[in-house]
């Protein structure tokens, strides 16, 4: 790629975007388009994982037990948001040859990389909190280890990315969909076996203004947006879409983005199958049977084979949240090096890094658990998806303006309706996310005569 002018980036671009693998996917030229749909297949399938790893899970059993069906327009919504940042984030890797990251560190003073640095990697904590404690939990159902051992396991994913990029990043490409159609085939039986009600169904992918007034339930459905339009994900999929050797010209930089956005957003459908699923599930079996307060995962397991009355059921729901606990500490991992890597531009052994990643996780996990105890983990997983939704702004805010100057971007710089639409999309997640805080921190008289000065309804438990 030539060199930019000086006034485009602050800095120039240091070296690429996870080294190991970049460009290590052949993309045939002269091929049909079946041929290179297939060979851009797969990283759409890693960001996906990010959208039904265990934080989902949590708040997905959460606002179907808690409302029904009624959350369901959360996870559509939440979806739709997601697919059009993903495919800015394949834009801004295509079109510039830089991660959100990279982009980040070149762009702005040093003092704000460093800001949105450690913000990001708290984000990461919070989503490998996820991940690991999700993953031990499935452990734990299936084979009864003592929790805090099964955090302790999860940390093999090290072993296993190292490993498998060096047989190649198809390799990881392979495990992660193949884990992926183990959550969907499990998930597809579980829905076979709760029979859920169609019309219900159908109505809760309707929004209403009800969602924002009750206070309980815009929680939850908060906890879905963070669970869903993931930080980390912005900064893997600019970086992954990087790993296809494609060609470096206008024609060919045209294709890598329209194939890209077609494996992710096909990917990202599948995603929202899974997390719908979820919420459905739990309202089928749980929120008209007098079981409305089932939070905790580990009851939902208890409780899935005998009310359904199928003994397989709470196998199945163990089997699926282990694949997805493993599938997400596998990327989270990715993802944890991409923005290590891409803030400080930080380069050190691929064992170490990732060891370093994995420990950022599996200590306030083991230390969490100890403190608070096995009962808790559940709540923990909400928290962090909350926590997560907070960071998201300090993500989306750089992707929007950097996919809309033409000065980066050249003739792919967002068009007016996409920019409409993406500042759109950021101004409801940060406008969401400070709703949250005022109602959770602001005494109720202020809040009174806050909602009482914009004449809308204050929020309700």
């Amino acid at each position: 790629m030539a060199a930019e002018p000086v006034r485009i980036w602050r800095r120039s671009t240091g070296a690429v975007s996870l080294p190991e693998v970049h460009r290590s996917v052949v993309v045939p030229v002269t091929a049909s388009f079946w041929r290179k749909l297939i060979a851009f297949s797969g990283p759409g399938f890693l960001v996906a994982v990010g959208y039904m790893d265990p934080g989902n899970w949590a708040t997905d059993l959460a606002g179907g037990a808690q409302f029904g069906y009624s959350l369901l327009a959360v996870i559509m919504v939440s979806n739709f948001m997601a697919i059009l940042l993903q495919h800015l984030c394949v834009k801004l890797g295509v079109a510039t040859g830089r991660d959100l990251a990279q982009a980040c560190r070149d762009h702005y003073s040093t003092p704000v990389v460093w800001f949105l640095w450690i913000i990001c990697e708290l984000a990461i904590s919070a989503c490998d909190l996820a991940e690991v404690v999700g993953s031990a939990i499935g452990l734990q159902l299936l084979f009864k280890i003592p929790l805090v051992w099964c955090c302790l396991i999860t940390a093999s994913d090290v072993m296993l990315v190292l490993y498998l990029q060096t047989k190649g990043f198809r390799y990881i490409e392979a495990i992660v969909i193949t884990l992926i159609a183990i959550i969907g085939s499990c998930f597809a039986a579980e829905l076979l076996f709760s029979k859920p009600s169609v019309t219900g169904i159908l109505s809760g992918f309707v929004p209403g203004p009800h969602i924002v007034t009750n206070q309980g339930m815009l929680y939850v459905s908060i906890g879905i947006l963070g669970a869903t339009v993931m930080p980390h994900n912005l900064y893997l999929h600019s970086s992954i879409v990087q790993t296809r050797k494609f060609e470096q010209t206008p024609v060919g930089r045209r294709q890598a983005i329209k194939f890209a956005t077609i494996d992710s957003t096909f990917a990202l459908m599948f995603a929202l199958f899974i997390n719908a699923a979820i919420l459905i599930l739990s309202a089928a079996v749980f929120h008209w049977s007098g079981h409305q307060n089932v939070a905790e995962i580990q009851d939902a397991y208890r409780l899935l084979s005998p009310l359904l009355g199928v003994g397989v059921a709470s196998i199945l729901f163990a089997v699926a949240l282990l694949a997805s606990g493993q599938n997400s500490t596998l990327t989270g991992t990715l993802a944890g090096q991409i923005v290590m890597e891409g803030f400080l531009n930080l380069r050190i052994k691929p064992w170490m890094r990732r060891l370093i990643t994995r420990l950022i996780a599996i200590v306030p996990a083991v230390i969490v658990i100890g403190i608070f105890g096995e009962g808790k983990t559940t709540e923990l997983l909400v928290a962090s998806q909350v926590a997560l939704s907070m960071q998201l702004g300090f993500a989306v805010w750089p992707l929007m303006r950097f996919t809309g100057e033409r000065a980066k971007m050249g003739e792919f710089a967002n068009r007016l309706w996409l920019q409409l639409l993406g500042w759109t999309t950021a101004g409801i997640i940060i406008l969401l996310n400070v709703k949250l805080l005022l109602d959770t921190f602001l005494p109720d008289a202020a809040l009174k005569s806050l909602y009482g000065f914009f004449h809308i309804p204050a929020p309700t438990q």
